[in-house]
Order: structure tokens, then C-alpha cells, then sequence
């Protein structure tokens, strides 16, 4: 599964993610971060490039989903996760779960 982090999603997650050889790209890489750029196109950019979105924002994700439900998929990872046992956190984040 291909990968698009939003400007706001840690990057020793992202690091630590290429290392399990997950391959993602970051909004800053994209040329996409420091400009003010809506969630909901970011969200049209990672779907543009079949990506999915990897977000702490949760409620604005879930919002997004709603009126955009044709995306490549949305990860929203909990902070409480990120901040817990890396590896075992980025494998259940990985996990695919129902809506």
C-alpha cells in the first residue's frame, strides 16, 4: 500500500514505517507543506496519486470521508498510539478496520 503523510504526521513514524518497507511519501516531498493547503486537498492529491492518507487529525478526516468517500483510504493514527510501542503500534495501524 502506497502512503501520503500530511504535513502534521511524525516523521520518525514515517521513517520508522520505510523501514518496514512501506513506501511513503510526505506532503513536504510533495512540495505540498508550509503553503496552507485544505485537508480536503490534500486528501484529492493523495487520491490523485493513489495513495492513503496518513493523519493525526481525526475529526476532520472522519468529516472528509463522508463527503469524499471515493479515496484511496484514510489512516488516522491515535496519538496515543504513535507514542506508544513503535512497532507493534505501526502494524495495528496498518491493520484494515471497518468505517
Amino acid at each position: 500500500m502506497a502512503l501520503y503523510a500530511d504535513e502534521n504526521f511524525p516523521l520518525r513514524v514515517v521513517e520508522e514505517l520505510r523501514r518496514l518497507g512501506h513506501d511513503v511519501l510526505t506532503a513536504f516531498e510533495d512540495g505540498r507543506a508550509n503553503q496552507s493547503i485544505t485537508d480536503s486537498d490534500l486528501l484529492a492529491r493523495a487520491t490523485e496519486i493513489n495513495r492513503a492518507l496518513l493523519t493525526l487529525n481525526r475529526t476532520d478526516f472522519k468529516r472528509l470521508h463522508r463527503q469524499m468517500p471515493d479515496h484511496a483510504g484514510i489512516i488516522i493514527a491515535p496519538k496515543t498510539v504513535i507514542a506508544s510501542d513503535k512497532r507493534n503500534a505501526l502494524l495495528r495501524l496498518l491493520q484494515p478496520r471497518a468505517n
